[in-house]
């Protein structure tokens, strides 16, 4: 912007000085004619009049002058001063001196001087020209300018919306396919692009690529931790199981194994779940884990004489309706949790439903149970928090499903069941985005948590 300003100002400057220059010209050239009409004239001021044939000359005040200052106090002047004269000035030089003044036309500009003839005659040439002329010139040039900048101010702008709209176009598509890639597992395509953003799409798939493997390395590691830690747990419970036989006092001990192993197995499911978050194309079919919890733990009821109820309100014939941004085995363990919670807890209903929200799934577990108070809800929420110690568990059920929740941007929310009058608990689970639906179930190996 300010080197625009500059240029105008340039500009202006510039053609300013060519009116100027061709003003003085023009003075120049009429000064030049009004000395040849003296010197063919004999100091005949008819004869000098006759050979300047300008009409200005004849009307009075017209902005155009001249005026022959002579030896003996002879001054001729045109008809166009009238009853004026143009200024004069005790000293002329030999050479031709530019000069303003104001006359009864308004502000002139001039040209005078000094001619001597081969007669050794001396004669002071003045001639004078109204600056409204240059003036009107100059506003006409600088209006031009101005016009003409703001012609190319305008298609500049214009030039260098439409090219960064072009530029961002591009990178919120190269944005967009970003996301869509990351979802399905894909790279990008640097023929899909120009070729200046080419270089910059290569960048993002290296980038996407070690993100990947970040993540799947993180997946792994924390498999193989679960693994390694459960082989010296298990020896551990094994040696205190042989112990307990003999002497019979290992309850203190067995209690903080217990508490060992929950502490573990809710670190190694958040870091799967935050692992699992992470890599975007997770979908899976909520209506299918639904059927197969419902299956499990069915029969489990039926040995507790419970009775588990399932409503499906979902019409999982539209798209996505049935999808949930979770990995299955992260799906399945929520939800078991939760059952396997309100089995305990129940006195012979339990109730598994699901509906839709704008923007998630909820899936609802309510039973027939005591409940939790409101005021100790956020604590049940919380590692190792067991309210009852009656039942046994190690009270960490709650809290996993909690983190894995969130760990992949829903909830879990602890309410009380208006219907049965129990605990009733929410789990909300995104949605997939409009841009990756249809993509298919994620699967998982791992067994459902029994």
């Amino acid at each position: 912007m300010a080197s625009f300003v500059v240029c105008v100002f340039l500009l202006i400057k510039f053609f300013d000085n060519v009116a100027t220059e061709r003003f003085e010209s023009l003075l120049a050239e009429r000064h030049l004619q009004v000395v040849t009409a003296l010197g063919n004239s004999a100091n005949d001021p008819a004869a000098i009049e006759n050979l300047l044939t300008d009409p200005g000359y004849s009307r009075p005040y017209s902005g155009r002058y001249w005026q022959i200052e002579g030896p003996d106090g002879l001054m001729l002047t045109s008809r166009s001063l009238f009853d004026t004269t143009l200024p004069r000035m005790t000293h002329v030089s030999t050479r031709p001196h530019f000069w303003q003044a104001e006359a009864a036309s308004g502000p002139i500009r001039g040209m005078r001087e000094a001619i001597t003839f081969e007669d050794g005659s001396r004669y002071v040439v003045s001639v004078a020209l109204s600056l409204n002329d240059l003036i009107s010139e100059r506003q006409s040039m600088q209006a031009n300018i101005f016009l003409a900048f703001a012609i190319i101010g305008v298609f500049s702008i214009a030039s260098a919306v439409t090219q960064v709209s072009v530029i961002l176009r591009q990178l919120a598509k190269v944005r967009q396919d970003v996301a869509h890639r990351w979802d399905e597992g894909e790279t990008l395509n640097a023929d899909d692009y120009p070729e200046e953003v080419a270089p910059f799409v290569s960048d993002i798939n290296a980038l996407l690529t070690r993100n990947r493997e970040i993540v799947a390395r993180g997946r792994r590691q924390a498999a193989d931790l679960a693994h390694a830690l459960k082989t010296p747990s298990a020896a551990l419970r094994n040696e205190l199981d042989d112990l307990s036989r003999r002497t019979g006092q290992t309850e203190r001990a067995r209690e903080a194994l217990d508490r060992i192993d929950a502490q573990i197995v809710r670190s190694l499911a958040r870091l799967r779940a935050s692992s699992s978050s992470a890599m975007g194309n997770l979908r899976t079919d909520l209506s299918a884990s639904v059927d197969r919890m419902a299956r499990l733990f069915t029969s489990m009821a039926a040995q507790r004489d419970r009775v588990l109820s399932v409503d499906k309100a979902i019409d999982c014939a539209k798209a996505d309706n049935c999808v949930v941004v979770v990995d299955q085995h992260d799906l399945e363990e929520m939800m078991g949790n939760m059952l396997e919670n309100a089995l305990k807890w129940s006195q012979g209903c339990i109730r598994l439903s699901t509906r839709l929200s704008d923007d998630s799934v909820e899936i609802i577990i309510e039973d027939d149970g005591p409940g939790i108070c409101p005021d100790r809800r956020q604590q049940a929420l919380q590692a190792g928090a067991r309210l009852d110690t009656a039942v046994p568990g190690t009270g960490l059920g709650l809290a996993i499903s909690s983190d894995i929740a969130h760990a992949y941007g829903g909830s879990l929310d602890l309410l009380e069941s208006e219907d049965l009058g129990g605990l009733m608990v929410v789990i909300r689970l995104p949605k997939p985005n409009a841009h990756v639906t249809g993509l298919p179930s994620a699967k998982s190996d791992a067994p459902a948590p029994a």
